[in-house]
């Protein structure tokens, strides 16, 4: 009973870091192909190099202080935050999914990248206008990969294991970036970001209840409970919002 229970805690934690850290880095990893590919290498690298380390010194900061939180309101505090990401993940993903929002495609973004960034003629050695785009799009998708790692992996007392999953996730997705020398346009990003609403969702539910002094049946087991609650939920959401859309457009 041990072993399954940790096994499915353990099974969803490393998928649900391992599509975010994927996710947001196809998107990261676009924004620097094309301010590479437009200005140039060297001040984009930089911009990278330095979003790094920003992001290396926040983890440094804001590690150790979770240690000191107590162990109910780290569960409650995590909850309530992986709930607010899985929400926000899942409902762009259904509008998506049923047709109510235009699906999201690296092309269009690395074009209008590339576009923004034409705008401005390179004068200088050092590109200030490239250093600033690949800073500021390494920097804010690599920080909701250290939030993920953070909250997931203190929550399941598996930090290491959260981090070293990530790592993986984001070397895969830069080799294979290095290999293509484009953005990653076959990646199915809707449905990855639909199976990662979905466990930062059941996550959030699961860890907001252990804050709240809820005992789950099974334990950690419940995860996987919660996974196929909210994966019929939202198939449901989705099948619904089609058909009321297509009774629309008919009556229309």
């Amino acid at each position: 009973m041990i072993a399954t229970t940790v096994s499915s805690g353990v099974a969803v934690l490393v998928v649900a870091v391992f599509l975010t850290s994927c996710v947001e880095m196809v998107e990261a990893l676009t924004i620097v192909l094309a301010v590479g590919h437009t200005r140039g290498w060297r001040s984009c690298f930089e911009g990278v190099v330095a979003a790094l380390g920003a992001l290396v010194v926040l983890v440094a900061v804001v590690g150790p202080a979770l240690v000191r939180v107590p162990l109910a309101t780290l569960h409650l505090v995590i909850g309530i935050i992986l709930l607010i990401f899985g929400m926000q993940w899942l409902r762009k993903a259904i509008l998506r999914s049923s047709g109510l929002k235009e699906m999201s495609d690296e092309d269009v973004r690395y074009q209008k990248t590339v576009a923004s960034l034409d705008a401005s003629d390179v004068t200088k050695s050092r590109d200030q206008v490239a250093f600033v785009v690949a800073f500021k799009g390494v920097f804010l998708e690599g920080l909701e990969v250290v939030i993920a790692v953070i909250t997931l992996g203190t929550s399941a007392h598996r930090l290491g294991l959260a981090a070293l999953v990530a790592s993986v996730a984001v070397v895969l997705v830069a080799v294979v970036g290095a290999l293509v020398s484009k953005q990653l346009t076959n990646v199915p990003e809707n449905a990855m970001k639909m199976g990662v609403g979905i466990m930062l969702t059941s996550y959030g539910t699961f860890w907001t209840g252990e804050g709240l002094k809820v005992r789950w049946p099974g334990g950690d087991v419940e995860l996987l409970v919660l996974v196929g609650i909210y994966l019929v939920v939202t198939w449901l959401f989705v099948a619904v919002l089609r058909r009321r859309d297509s009774v629309l457009e008919v009556a229309s």
